[in-house]
């Protein structure tokens, strides 16, 4: 696990592969890791508990780290949270071709509720669909959570990001989600789902093997 020199001696509380949001709450120890960067800022060190319930760390940890490590930089922060989660109503419209574009997408969704341009008034920011875990996933997520608190990934979910707590982040990803919601109660438009090629790209990133695409 590869990280940089200005990263060294810091540490990283992440959801192991697998665990729910939920479940936290009710045992951390058996679904979070804690991640040690050493002094030489190129290698971690992973602590969990005996009684954790996963075998790696979130198959996004790329995304996130690239995330937290950017903000850290950018604004000097000791404390970045990131939450990434599969909002349905978010989600569903990311299936919709017109709502891939940003502008429209936020031109739509955020005249629901007044809170939501108070709490996010960057906006939301999207990008198109990626194979999960990959570069390309990482490079676009690090673009966007410049400018955004939440963004969404095409077909596949959301992150949000906070320099004043995890629940300040989730706040974020309800605020888009119960905006998308109004949203799709009152238009209720059909979505694409995921094309047969980023199925495959999919089923090839994690050597999933089926014979129904």
């Amino acid at each position: 696990m590869l990280f940089h020199h200005r990263l060294a001696g810091a540490t990283f509380i992440v959801s192991g592969s697998g665990r729910r949001l939920r479940k936290i709450v009710d045992d951390p120890a058996a679904n979070l890791a804690c991640i040690v960067v050493n002094e030489s800022g190129r290698t971690g060190t992973i602590y969990s508990s005996y009684q954790r319930r996963f075998e790696r760390v979130t198959s996004e940890f790329n995304s996130h780290l690239a995330v937290q490590y950017d903000q850290m930089c950018a604004t000097g922060t000791n404390f970045h949270a990131i939450i990434h989660a599969q909002p349905v109503h978010l989600t569903y419209l990311s299936h919709i071709p017109r709502y891939r574009d940003e502008q429209y997408l936020n031109t739509h969704l955020l005249r629901w509720q007044p809170e939501t341009i108070i709490n996010l008034p960057e906006g939301i920011g999207f990008i198109p669909f990626e194979v999960p875990s990959s570069p390309e996933l990482m490079a676009g997520n690090i673009a966007a959570l410049c400018k955004h608190r939440i963004v969404i990934w095409a077909k596949h979910g959301v992150m949000a990001r906070s320099d004043i707590s995890i629940k300040r982040a989730a706040d974020r990803v309800e605020y888009a989600e119960t905006a998308a919601k109004y949203f799709n109660l009152a238009v209720g438009e059909i979505g694409e789902g995921l094309f047969t090629n980023e199925i495959l790209a999919i089923c090839k990133t994690f050597d999933v093997k089926q014979n129904i695409f």
